[in-house]
């Protein structure tokens, strides 16, 4: 019983010690009284003023759906002065009818941050040291093969959904809020026998939406796009792409990437390397490191 009694003394101890935690530094800093809204309004769901991972530009589709299942895992290093991260990733992707349609689960399922005063105070963060862990959204997504080697160039539907699975709002690294996107690629594969390359050349357009928390306008809605290009060569692929999406209410909303890209085909297996810099809005420069696990 005395063990019991203990054990509840030192649960209710716990509960009002964290209970009481003292937000007096941010009360001051940002002008919160009693009576004004919550902390979260205060926060702003847009990829400008969240981490890295928050609403990031997807990730270039070009026109065809992949032959192979696929799982990868890696890496990416986030750098910015005053907001460096970094994180583990993984995405499985799976082709079926006759690889007309294909499925992908994707996500960052750990992320470390370390913010300064200066960006944990722009983006109004509630995290006094600005350093911690997080874990990141989870996103589905449905491919459908719409043309293929036909007259018509390569023709992809892609429609995808971001959960609120993120953590850690109150460090503004994730929007804690759903979206989705749709989008069509586009391609057209060129090839030069007796050098044994080929290039293709990659476009497409689409439409993204995600919930805010401002009660006049609950949802954020972007043109998407993509434009660039690919160069093949025995089991080298190059790539170079600038992506991008245009939401409409000006609070850094319209994030623009330029990424390049190198896959190195390993039998059945792959070795990725991409580097991202942002161009707008999205103010960082990554390196991604991943392996590619691809079957039959």
């Amino acid at each position: 019983m005395k063990r019991i009694l203990l054990l509840f003394y030192g649960m209710t101890l716990s509960v009002l010690v964290f209970a009481q935690k003292d937000w007096s530094w941010w009360n001051e800093l940002h002008g919160w009284e009693p009576g004004m809204p919550g902390w979260r309004s205060f926060v702003t769901i847009s990829p400008g003023y969240l981490g890295p991972n928050a609403l990031p530009v997807p990730d270039v589709k070009k026109g065809f759906v992949e032959e192979k299942k696929a799982i990868e895992l890696g890496s990416d290093f986030h750098f910015r002065t005053g907001d460096n991260t970094q994180n583990l990733f993984a995405k499985l992707y799976y082709p079926f009818a006759e690889n007309k349609i294909a499925i992908e689960v994707y996500g960052v399922f750990l992320e470390h941050y370390s913010m300064s005063d200066e960006i944990r105070d722009e983006r109004k963060a509630r995290d006094e040291d600005g350093e911690g862990l997080a874990v990141g959204d989870l996103y589905f997504s449905t491919l459908i093969q719409l043309f293929r080697d036909k007259k018509f160039p390569n023709t992809l539907l892609r429609m995808a959904t971001k959960t609120a699975s993120g953590g850690r709002l109150d460090a503004a690294r994730y929007a804690d809020s759903p979206g989705y996107f749709f989008d069509l690629s586009f391609s057209r594969t060129y090839s030069n026998v007796e050098k044994g390359l080929s290039w293709t050349p990659f476009a497409s357009i689409g439409f993204y939406s995600w919930q805010t928390n401002d009660d006049m306008n609950l949802q954020n809605d972007a043109l998407m796009y993509a434009v660039g290009f690919d160069w093949n060569k025995n089991n080298w692929t190059i790539s170079n792409s600038l992506s991008g999406y245009v939401g409409y209410k000006n609070e850094k909303d319209k994030p623009m990437v330029y990424t390049f890209d190198i896959n190195k085909q390993l039998k059945n297996n792959g070795i990725r390397l991409q580097f991202i810099q942002g161009v707008n809005d999205w103010e960082y420069s990554t390196i991604k490191l991943s392996y590619i696990w691809k079957w039959n």
